[in-house]
């Protein structure tokens, strides 16, 4: 199965401007690979869209890395749209 997201903005606060790059990769790989191993959502599976999706928050670690943080935003991501 194929599915296209796309993620029009992505706000996080306390990060340096340089790190976004980053961050915003390993969104994406960790995503793909929750989606991949945890399946598709119902929801999704059949074609649906959904407009929005509130990741919520999450408490990061002082001086995670950009891998460690992308990984727990695709985490919350990933609940968000299982909710």
């Amino acid at each position: 199965m194929n599915i296209e997201l796309h993620i029009e903005e992505l706000v996080l606060h306390g990060f340096e401007a340089g790190d976004r790059q980053a961050i915003g990769e390993a969104v994406q790989g960790e995503l793909s690979r929750l989606l991949a191993e945890r399946g598709v959502p119902a929801s999704l599976a059949d074609g649906g869209e959904l407009g929005h999706v509130d990741g919520g928050a999450f408490n990061a670690r002082p001086g995670a890395g950009a891998e460690s943080i992308g990984a727990q935003i695709a985490s919350v991501v990933h609940g968000g749209l299982r909710s």
